[in-house]
């Protein structure tokens, strides 16, 4: 792939906005697209209308410190919420009911996935990993990792995939058995796996991505980034994987032998660094958000055709950028606490 220059497109077309009390910080839309939920770094939840983004409902301080986590779970009208004071919180969206919580005593609540079938969720508490049923019934828990885990992930067969320093590891998700590590010493600060989850991306401490091809083990890097890797997203078939790390998006090609030996396309269009990238659930358009609170939308075509783009922005920093299940509606958290829709 080439460095393409782009010309803009008016992709992006105003939807709503709205604020919540502090930083912005993660959430999501709930699994049919009806309602968008935000969390806030003081505690506070948002369930917004996803069309006309009225607060359906709205709760303050649900976490004593503040909220480090959200997940959404992906056919239900639950999520869930960890936090400072080493809670989880399982949710009813419609109901703005808690219908389960879970004390883990003084740790910190900093990352929850669920599994893509909504059967179970994963929560890392400091060194430890706990499996949840949906309800919030434990299956098991894991022995220490070597440091903090950093990042967790579900693969398409009910693996769960977490990092810490030097190392991810796979578990079998009902038994909790350590199916596959891969080491590789540095502190391992971002992750996503393939949609296939033959390949998982990790950026590290050092400036690098790193990546494995679990079928063979093999193991590649990619280097050269002025900044941390911290933001990563695959497309829906595998084939691209966008990385931060720098103001330019970089995206690689994964298609035949790559991306060992070939240069990756740079999208050149941000003038701070990218802090938050996300693929369309189908296609090609990615967006990309930076710390000035620029938000693009690029339309990524095939090798030597040019990308279609839509430029527009927010108070702060970029946090987070959803996209609605339905691919028909982008939302942008910042740092002021301003949530964006936008119409695409």
């Amino acid at each position: 792939m080439s460095i393409m220059e782009t010309q803009p497109q008016k992709i992006l077309r105003s939807g709503w906005n709205a604020y919540v009390n502090d930083y912005a910080i993660s959430g999501g839309w709930n699994y049919n697209g009806q309602v968008l939920i935000i969390c806030d770094a003081a505690g506070g939840i948002y369930v917004f209308d996803g069309k006309s983004g009225e607060v359906i409902w709205s709760q303050g301080q649900v976490h004593e410190g503040g909220i480090l986590s959200a997940a959404i779970h992906p056919l239900t009208d639950r999520f869930a919420t960890g936090g400072q004071d080493g809670k989880i919180i399982i949710w009813n969206t419609c109901q703005k009911n808690r219908e389960k919580v879970i004390d883990l005593g003084d740790g910190w609540i900093e990352n929850l996935s669920w599994s893509q079938d909504g059967e179970m969720l994963a929560v890392s508490c400091s060194r430890t990993v706990y499996v949840y049923t949906k309800e919030g019934n434990e299956i098991w828990q894991s022995s220490n990792h070597n440091s903090t885990v950093s990042n967790l992930g579900w693969s398409i067969n009910k693996e769960l995939a977490t990092t810490c320093y030097g190392c991810v590891s796979f578990f079998d998700g009902m038994s909790g058995k350590v199916k596959q590590k891969l080491e590789w010493k540095g502190s391992l600060v971002s992750m996503v796996l393939s949609p296939n989850s033959d390949i998982v991306v990790c950026g590290s401490q050092d400036n690098t991505i790193h990546f494995w091809r679990r079928s063979t083990e093999q193991d590649s890097m990619m280097s050269g980034y002025p900044l941390k890797p911290s933001a990563l997203s695959f497309d829906e078939t595998g084939s691209y994987l966008a990385t931060g790390g720098s103001e330019e998006v970089t995206v690689w090609s994964f298609k035949g032998n790559g991306p060992e030996g070939t240069s990756p396309l740079s999208l050149k269009l941000h003038t701070k660094p990218i802090t938050t990238l996300a693929f369309a659930h189908r296609g090609m358009n990615l967006a990309s958000g930076s710390r000035d609170g620029a938000v693009v939308l690029w339309d990524l075509k095939s090798e030597n055709e040019e990308s279609g783009l839509s430029e527009t922005s927010v108070s702060d920093s970029v946090s987070k950028l959803y996209w609605r299940p339905d691919d028909k509606a982008l939302a942008g958290l910042d740092r002021q606490g301003g949530v964006t829709v936008w119409h695409v």
